[in-house]
């Protein structure tokens, strides 16, 4: 792991406001999404972000992809500041520094296009190249996740979950990202499917030298292929260090509830409410 950031966070607060929602001012209040957050993501690094539904990981994550602007704070990717104001021009190169995959592959895929066709747009878009070499690399990528050439060339309702969320990732990974955001990327795929995919991403961190931002909720899966954790909970973070530390030995009775809470021999369900009730 290199130790040069690609992102760094610095106080990054983004309030929603609620039409309806009243506060004291008698203006319409605001929701909190993530406040005062504050991280830093190594090259070849894989950070982990793990909270439940509402912590505040996703709205972070867009904000470091660039399709939310922060309330407040700043956030650096690549060494480029990401501006509080709307860059249209600059989402072009800023997909070439970060991809994100998300939870659902399906709603992320155009299903009237097959997957060669998706990945060949994306080559299009980012690089020059001729139609013959965007064919050829095009196959190399379905190599790489795992999809041989009959797989890409179907359109993604003829496809498994595993072979609809190895697209997404093809697709993502086309533009050669500094940065790879996955967003809950194994959570609504079977066991055994969550870890072929697993797999597939160690070895494509290894080979390619890309950084992750892994969003989930499961420890299980963060506890594989995480390097650190930060610990989220309305929009804070509650405790962080490397996997290892903080999976063994949790400091924060957020993060035991959290553990306490994934299913293991002898696991006790009254053990989650006396945890909750104390925190």
């Amino acid at each position: 792991m290199n130790e040069n950031p690609v992102v760094v966070a610095d106080s990054l607060r983004k309030v929603y406001r609620v039409r309806g929602r009243i506060g004291r001012s008698g203006r319409n209040a605001g929701l909190t999404a993530v406040d005062g957050v504050s991280l830093t993501l190594s090259e070849g690094e894989s950070l982990g972000v793990i909270g439940e539904s509402g912590s505040g990981k996703t709205t972070l994550a867009l904000m470091i992809i660039g399709l939310q602007t922060p309330s407040a704070g700043r956030v650096e990717v690549c060494g480029n500041e990401r501006g509080r104001k709307r860059q249209r021009g600059k989402r072009h190169v800023w997909g070439r520094e970060v991809q994100i995959v998300f939870q659902d592959p399906y709603s992320s895929l155009d299903p009237r296009q097959r997957v060669n066709s998706a990945i060949e747009e994306v080559l299009k878009l980012h690089f020059e190249l001729s139609a013959g070499e965007r064919r050829k690399r095009t196959a190399t990528i379905l190599e790489q996740v795992g999809l041989d050439q009959g797989r890409g060339g179907q359109r993604p309702a003829a496809l498994s979950g595993g072979e609809r969320q190895r697209a997404a990732i093809a697709r993502a990974i086309a533009v050669e990202p500094r940065i790879l955001i996955l967003d809950e990327a194994v959570s609504a795929l079977d066991v055994s499917i969550q870890a072929q995919i697993l797999n597939l991403l160690a070895d494509l961190r290894k080979s390619t030298g890309m950084a992750y931002l892994f969003l989930s909720h499961d420890l299980s899966v963060v506890r594989y292929i995480t390097d650190r954790i930060i610990v989220m909970h309305n929009g804070r973070i509650v405790e962080e260090g490397t996997t290892d530390q903080v999976l063994s030995a949790p400091q924060q009775t957020y993060t035991q509830v959290l553990l306490a809470c994934v299913p293991r021999r002898g696991w006790k369900p009254q053990r989650v409410r006396q945890l909750t009730e104390a925190s």
